[in-house]
């Protein structure tokens, strides 16, 4: 071996960050397809390669046995320790069988399997990156489109964004920076395919804990998303520390923080809402902006219905019943809204025995005052007591 060869093996452990261990492997599986290929050799041999000394030699390998089928794979005992009188029955016998021109030879016929080999090492690490890094956001340059597809340049590998991942009211060039969430790594005859995603509800949620200090040490936990990527997003916070908003901090100074997300994403609306183990509250949440006035939960049906002003009746369901199918998917519980006038019509509100204080406190209103809505209850019953009296 030239000390040409062993400078290339160190070359390429350096650009491509492949071992050499691996490299010298795919040179001796490479070795010994050549010694086969131009010697019509059939048996099994072991080509032995020394960086140190630059020097390849090809030995023949051949199992000890009783009695020989195949003289080119096995050898008989008594001819074994005729060798070495330690040999053994199922011991294997090496014999040096390096042609005279084998390193002409090998050069020329190795060279396409060497590189082969080394390209497949090279997926292969390019893969273990990225297989790593699947529900995460990264960061791209659209290269090239055709009729259904964005190509991203990540660096060491090109990711596909598929049309059904693709923000709908979204449109790129080449050359355009682009944050996407890889969804999914495969591994293909071609290489390591990455597909991304812009439509994906885990995309949202990263770009929270990028920009919500919050979400990132955990303060404040991400319960739930409801998607429908462009348009409009719901998503629902939880607060581990009572002295944190959660809905504050992900909203942020004057709406900074949430804007800075709409803005990623083409403008999408996003709702912030708490979360809240009592599903009564939980859903009345969820349909912000409009105001609840009661919820009545089924348990076993995992459903509930709504009651809500009339006037506020299509805020609640919302656009082509945007609102509503949002607040399902995010509580995950089915959301029958009915007006205030139909629900006393039903003979469904008002309820019995539903607490409204705690309807009441969920709403958005910014005018909405916990204690002076409870002074207020207290007091009208004494003002009709007194008028009683007179």
């Amino acid at each position: 071996m030239s000390s040409e060869l062993l400078d290339a093996l160190v070359a390429l452990e350096k650009q491509k960050g492949i071992s050499r261990d691996v490299i010298v492997d795919a040179i001796e599986a490479a070795l010994v397809t050549a010694y086969k290929r131009n010697f019509n050799q059939a048996q099994n041999v072991r080509v032995d390669l020394n960086l140190d000394k630059g020097t390849m030699k090809v030995y023949s390998r051949k199992d000890v046995v009783e009695e020989t089928e195949d003289t080119r794979l096995q050898i008989s005992l008594e001819d074994a320790q005729k060798i070495n009188p330690a040999y053994e029955l199922e011991d294997i016998v090496e014999e040096e069988v390096t042609p005279r021109d084998f390193g002409r030879i090998a050069a020329q016929t190795a060279k396409q399997v060497v590189t082969q080999r080394v390209r497949e090492a090279e997926r292969g690490l390019i893969y273990e990156e990225y297989v790593d890094r699947e529900d995460d956001i990264v960061n791209g340059i659209i290269e090239r489109l055709d009729a259904r597809n964005l190509y991203v340049g990540l660096g060491k590998v090109e990711a596909v964004l598929p049309i059904g991942e693709q923000i709908p009211t979204e449109s790129f060039k080449p050359h355009d920076r682009i944050k996407v969430y890889i969804t999914k790594v495969e591994k293909t005859s071609r290489g390591p395919q990455v597909f991304v995603s812009r439509t994906h509800p885990g995309l949202l949620r990263r770009l929270f804990e990028l920009e919500v200090p919050e979400i990132f040490d955990g303060t404040v936990e991400i319960k739930s998303i409801a998607r429908e990527a462009g348009d409009r997003s719901k998503i629902s916070v939880h607060s581990n520390n009572e002295e944190v908003d959660p809905v504050g901090s992900c909203v942020g100074g004057r709406g900074a923080r949430v804007q800075s997300i709409s803005n990623e994403l083409s403008g999408e609306k996003i709702d912030i809402v708490e979360w809240d183990e009592d599903p009564v509250i939980f859903v009345a949440n969820a349909l912000s902006p409009s105001k609840v006035l009661d919820v009545q939960v089924k348990e076993e049906e995992r459903s509930t219905t709504v009651v809500v002003p009339d006037y506020q009746l299509s805020l609640a369901i919302g656009k082509r019943g945007q609102n509503a199918r949002l607040a399902a998917k995010l509580t995950g519980w089915k959301i029958d809204i009915k007006s205030e006038t139909d629900a006393r019509e039903l003979g469904i509100y008002p309820p019995e025995h539903q607490d409204q204080e705690a309807i009441e406190n969920s709403s958005e209103d910014p005018y909405f005052d916990e204690e002076l809505s409870t002074e207020k209850e207290i007091i009208e019953p004494i003002d009709l007591y007194m008028d009683a009296e007179d």
